[in-house]
């Protein structure tokens, strides 16, 4: 893992003279988690085994990827290094709390990930967004490559862009406004023509596509393009899972 410091956050949904998100100092996952990691949660923890899952908390899909050894699934070798996909926040959740850590709020991710290989805010790099909505564009790989292949970014953090999309902790509160008496009633202007009235920077096509795949996830999917990793409030640093 890497920590963060300390620091500001702007929102999508924030204009530019909107005081920032203070994010307070947390630690990440280097890569995201793989199959081989992801194998050995399960051998520790049966009841997360696809057979054992009830389809409350994964849909039927779950590791669809593994085949099928006996009656359990298992990833074959050259699925070991690749991020482990199809698996829903429960399982995903459930398996960073294994190891004393938990999913990434999405003003954690969105920090991390908002940052270029030279640096921190990604926007002063004219090639960032394109590289991204460039990835964005293709279709899935049915073999994803192993992780932490790409260099890293500014913060030393690896395959947050181009290789799959990620569980954050809080990932449908992506569309709510925070303000308790308001939550009842999200705000129609963050849908359709009018989703880019008041964002800080209405060019941003890459942060609107992920707040907006965000808000159509229910916890228990299960997508051949979905993983995640973890993250800790504590510092923790080198940590290898």
């Amino acid at each position: 893992m890497v920590m963060l410091p300390d620091g500001d956050y702007r929102p999508l949904y924030m204009s530019k003279d909107s005081p920032q998100t203070h994010v307070k100092s947390f630690s990440i996952d280097v890569k995201p988690v793989t199959n081989q990691q992801y194998l050995t949660f399960l051998l520790a923890n049966p009841r997360w085994q696809p057979q054992a899952v009830p389809q409350i908390f994964a849909e039927p899909q779950y590791l669809q990827h593994w085949p099928k050894n006996g009656n359990d699934k298992q990833p074959d070798d050259a699925q070991l290094s690749s991020p482990v996909i199809n698996v829903s926040w429960f399982a995903a959740q459930a398996y960073c709390r294994s190891l004393n850590k938990r999913l990434p709020t999405i003003a954690e991710w969105e920090r991390v990930a908002s940052a270029s290989d030279t640096q921190a805010d990604g926007s002063q790099d004219k090639d960032y967004h394109r590289r991204i909505l460039e990835w964005y564009s293709l279709p899935s790989s049915e073999q994803l490559p192993a992780v932490g292949k790409k260099p890293p970014n500014y913060w030393g953090v690896q395959d947050l862009h181009g290789l799959i999309w990620e569980w954050t902790e809080d990932f449908n509160s992506a569309l709510v406004s925070g303000e308790s008496r308001g939550d009842s009633n999200i705000d129609q202007r963050l849908f359709c023509a009018a989703g880019a009235q008041g964002v800080a920077d209405p060019s941003d096509y890459a942060a609107f596509m992920r707040y907006g795949f965000r808000s159509s996830l229910q916890a228990k999917f299960t997508l051949p393009n979905l993983g995640f990793r973890c993250a800790s409030s504590e510092e923790k640093t080198n940590d290898k899972i």
